[in-house]
Formats: structure tokens, sequence, C-alpha cells
């Protein structure tokens, strides 16, 4: 088993996320390389508190100048608001330092080209964080239109909803402001996880119209006064693709005020001879659409089939922190060049195309016009 040692600048939400899936890596069976957190950075002494309970991390850090100066780490992830990516994730390359870096890989489209390019001339091994693919229904309904087992393709939807933004009196926070998360809004926060599945595919959209939409103008500031909230909270993007030569419409959907949804991931393709839906809030469950005589759907459980395999039963259900872990074996096993045909981690490239759409989306929505891509 080779030890790949890890720093995390951001110990916040997702940085403990990441940690305790390492806490957990026994779990999986089939991969002879191992993370191993060994350090991490975060103003916040409460969140650096946290890691007390990780032994193996023996560096933490309220600079992370000192984590990147490190000789034991080998990889860094990052995770922090979107203004300090490009900051952050240069530094990082210029250490010398193989990155995972969370979405949306730059506060802007400008940002991410400056970051693509910074990475090219590094020759580190960089990808982009978007864990949802991971789950066994996705990476079916994935392979099922990867193998054109569909037929003509006919219709795309993929998106993302969930409901954060609904209660009023929720304190505002640097995702509701565009200094810090981007004009993009729920584009960047969001976005990656609509159009993953959709670029890997090859289907990247040709011309677009958004439909954005911003939710309450003020919330409360944490401090007994109110803060102002800019930045967009729903998207719904009408896209045109190509899909074996033929033009096909492409919903993309990011939904921070999505009534009834916590955190919901979901993908249907619709197809002349067959079809496939899978939403995260029935995890274990594939749709799937079958064309004969009559025409049905037909629904059936999963169970646990992860692309690496875990000694978790496959009666089980996966969840959250399942495809977070995954998403990890992905990129920690395509960086020792064992991925094998897997499913890989968004790519620079990737990440970059979703900026492409996303400055897109706010053109179109400025001049309510469809926009050309690329």
């Amino acid at each position: 088993m080779k030890d790949i040692r890890v720093g995390i600048i951001g110990g916040g939400l997702m940085g403990r996320e990441m940690a305790s899936a390492f806490a957990r890596w026994c779990a999986i069976t089939d991969l002879p390389v191992r993370p191993v957190l060994v350090a991490v950075a975060d103003l916040n002494p409460a969140s650096l508190s946290w890691f007390e309970c990780i032994p193996s991390c023996v560096q933490k850090t309220a600079d992370y100048r000192e984590l990147l100066a490190n000789p034991a780490v080998d990889v860094v992830y990052v995770a922090v608001p979107h203004n300090l990516h490009e900051k952050l994730y240069c530094d990082v390359l210029a250490a010398g330092k193989d990155l995972l870096a969370e979405k949306p890989f730059g506060i802007d489209l400008a940002s991410a080209r400056r970051i693509l390019s910074a990475v090219e001339s590094s020759g580190r091994f960089v990808r982009c964080s978007s864990e949802m693919p991971f789950f066994p229904g996705a990476q079916r309904a994935f392979e099922m239109a990867r193998g054109g087992q569909l037929g003509r393709v006919l219709e795309v939807v993929s998106g993302f909803h969930h409901s954060s933004d609904l209660d009023p009196t929720k304190p505002a926070n640097w995702k509701r402001s565009s200094v810090t998360c981007g004009e993009g809004g729920v584009l960047n926060d969001l976005g990656m996880h609509a159009c993953h599945v959709p670029l890997r595919l090859g289907w990247r959209p040709k011309r677009l119209y958004a439909q954005l939409q911003k939710g309450y103008g003020q919330r409360p500031d944490g401090r007994g006064g109110m803060a102002v909230c800019d930045t967009w909270d729903n998207a719904v993007l009408h896209s045109w693709t190509e899909v074996g030569g033929v033009e096909v419409p492409l919903r993309l959907e990011m939904k921070r005020l999505a009534p009834g949804a916590t955190n919901t991931w979901f993908i249907e393709v619709l197809g002349t001879e067959s079809g496939v839906r899978f939403s995260t809030s029935m995890p274990k469950t594939l749709e799937v659409f079958e064309r004969g005589k009559e025409q049905w759907w037909k629904r059936t459980d999963l169970g646990f089939g992860t692309p690496f395999k875990t000694v978790t039963g496959g009666i089980f259900e996966p969840g959250f922190p399942d495809v977070i872990q995954q998403m990890w074996a992905a990129y920690l096993a395509e960086r020792e060049g064992l991925l094998e045909g897997r499913f890989g981690c968004a790519t620079p490239q990737e990440a970059v195309a979703t900026h492409e759409i996303f400055a897109a989306a706010l053109e179109s929505q400025k001049s309510q016009s469809v926009l050309e891509i690329g």
C-alpha cells in the first residue's frame, strides 16, 4: 500500500468531509494507494481544532504557505471562497504540489483560463472536485449514454437542486455576494455538478438561452444588521448540443431556491430506443425506459455498485460520504496511472468549459437572447 500524503487548505465543511473519507479508507478494497492527511491550514482556530482527532495530521497552521513549504505534503485539496481560488491554486502549483481543486475553478472565465495556463506550465496533476457522478445510478446512466443503447438521443436534462435560500432569516454568507462568490452565483456553486457528465460525454452546449433568478435581496448579516445579497440563486439554461451529428436540446438546471429539495443531483437522457434517469433523492433507484410494442419505464434497485470496490455489502444504499471517497479514489488512481477505464474526476479543461457556459449564460440573461458558445 502506497501512502499519498495530503494537505488540506480550508478546514470547513468540505475539508472535514475529505478528512473523514480518508479515515475510513480501509473500506476501499481494490486500490493499492491511500490518502493520509498530514497537514491542514485554516484561519479559524476552531476549524483547526477539529483535526486534533486525526493522529496523522501533525501540522495545523493558520498560514497556508507553511503547509505548502512542508516537504511531507504530496497533494493539496483546497476549499476556500471562489475569489481566493486563483491565488491559492497557483501557489499550490508553484510549490510543486499536485492539486484537487474545488469548483468552480476560479471566480470567472478569465480566472479559470489563467489557472489552466498555470496548470499546463507546471506539469502537476490537477483535477476539480465533482463527486455526484460517482453514485452507482449516475455511473449506469453514463454507461448507457456512452454505449449507444438509447438510440437517437432526443433530450438531455442535468441539474442540481437544493433549498438553502428559501428561509429569508438564514444569515448571508460569502456565497450571497458577487465579490466573493462571483457574478455567476449559483452557476459557480452548482454548475460543475450539472455539467460534468454531459461534458464527459462530449455533449458541450453550442448555444444557449439563460433564465436566471434572484431570491431575497437582503438577509441578516449575523451582527444585528442586514446584508445585501446580489448573486443569482436559480439558473435554467436551455441549450443545444450535438449528439451523433444531430442537434439535441440539453437543459442544465442549478437552483438554490428549489422547494422540497435538500441536495438533489439528477440526470435524464431520453432516446428513441431507450432512456435513463437517476436522482440522488432515490440513491439506489435507476429508472430505464424501454420501447417495444408497448412503452414503459422500469425501476430497479442497484445496490452498492461503486466504481471502486468496497467492503460494503451490495444490498446497501450509497450516500454522500461514499461518493466523496469514490471521487478521491478516482483522483488517486488516475494520478498513479491506475484508473483503468473507470470514470475520472473533472479535468481542468472541463472546468474551463463550464465557465465558458456560465459566461454565455450571464450574457444571455443581460441581452435576453440566444448566445453562441466558443
